[in-house]
């Protein structure tokens, strides 16, 4: 039986005894304290986001992101320019049926699974530790709140 366990020995709201004056007991353990008052969960995220660490993370993050972002839709909207503006090159085949579009066209999903793979591997070199460990300090800051 765990001792600390916020539901035991704590009656369901408006369930307790009356206490002879008309009140009702305060529900919670015998001899309970209250909290003591330290800082609220918003000043502990405040603090955490003002943090080194987290806006380390942060700036890896838009590092990486930023770029890739733009140069995928520099990439995407070339495409579709290039298809309006020149359907001549487009149209021209490269080998047997296929044409300048559909290999245009298959680079872009290959675009996509190729960033979609350098992004989980920078996020797994470079990110994914400082967050856990920035998650794992906020966590048990947070920890008191509420007791």
């Amino acid at each position: 039986m765990r001792l600390d366990d916020p539901w035991y020995d704590a009656l369901a709201s408006g369930w307790g005894e009356l206490d002879g004056t008309g009140g009702f007991v305060p529900a919670g353990p015998p001899g309970s304290v209250p909290p003591q008052r330290g800082p609220s969960a918003a000043d502990i995220y405040l603090e955490v986001q003002r943090s080194k660490a987290f806006q380390e993370v942060r700036g890896r993050y838009r590092r990486f992101v930023v770029p890739a972002t733009l140069a995928f839709l520099v990439w995407y909207l070339a495409y579709v320019v290039i298809a309006i503006t020149a359907p001549g090159l487009m149209a021209r085949p490269v080998a047997g049926a296929v044409n300048v579009a559909m290999v245009a066209g298959l680079g872009q999903f290959l675009t996509t699974f190729l960033l979609t793979g350098a992004y989980a591997r920078h996020a797994r070199l470079r990110r994914d530790r400082a967050a856990l460990d920035l998650r794992w300090d906020t966590q048990e800051m947070t920890r008191g709140i509420g007791r």
